[in-house]
């Protein structure tokens, strides 16, 4: 009988408990891999893209891969970040090829001086400094950083972004926006970027996953060829 009560207030014990919540994983909490499907507003497929974050103690590698194209107009972009600390961008290398058009170059960006050394590799090849604000961010940091801020219910400031050169971005929360992945609906927040190239505007609508990490579920953005989005693969 002694036995059975046991067994009985043990039971209720296993029921009252609370489950255990799985820990976050992704971006800030974890590295990570995510792989899209490159398409147009269509639903063609254009291509894949890939992007990583590995950590380090609070430092941050980041990398972008993109390989897309439509017959007679390729596109092969890679960009490779350095953070460190609040996201501050260390470095930048970007290696793009758009057609005929390549580009590539490096960018350091020394903190205690607030500059950046622009190092291009072409037959325009060359170095110059010029002057950044403080934790500057690059174009590939600031997604992630804008990440970090939605997952906190913020949206990001506006600042200005290092590529190449300095461009000023706003974004602006959209709300809701219900996209559809794998044939199914799914609520995301939607955050709009527009980012200002002299006299030139270009907008990024990135929608986020409502998960702890805030995951990119869809980018569209502007190429030459168009505006293309890159759908996660689940």
């Amino acid at each position: 009988m002694k036995v059975a009560c046991a067994l009985a207030f043990v039971s209720q014990l296993a029921l009252a408990a609370p489950l255990s919540t799985p820990a976050p994983t992704g971006f800030p909490f974890t590295d990570e891999d995510l792989n899209y499907n490159v398409t147009w507003p269509s639903g063609i497929s254009l291509g894949e893209a890939h992007m990583h974050a590995k950590h380090s103690s609070s430092n941050w590698n980041f990398e972008l891969t993109l390989n897309a194209g439509v017959p007679g107009y390729a596109v092969k972009d890679t960009y490779a970040s350095q953070a460190v600390g609040d996201l501050c961008s260390s470095s930048f290398d970007r290696t793009t090829s758009h057609g005929s058009r390549t580009a590539k170059e490096h960018e350091t960006i020394d903190r205690d001086r607030g500059t950046a050394t622009r190092t291009t590799v072409a037959k325009d090849a060359g170095k110059s400094d010029f002057p950044v604000p403080a934790c500057v961010k690059d174009a590939l940091t600031y997604i992630f950083y804008a990440r970090r801020e939605m997952g906190q219910g913020k949206v990001p400031a506006a600042q200005q972004v290092l590529f190449g050169g300095l461009y000023n971005i706003r974004s602006d929360y959209g709300g809701a926006a219900t996209i559809t992945q794998n044939e199914k609906p799914i609520q995301t927040d939607k955050l709009t970027c527009t980012i200002k190239a002299g006299t030139s505007e270009y907008k990024v609508d990135i929608y986020f996953a409502r998960d702890a990490a805030r995951t990119p579920l869809r980018i569209s953005a502007p190429l030459a060829m168009g505006k293309f989005s890159m759908e996660l693969i689940r």
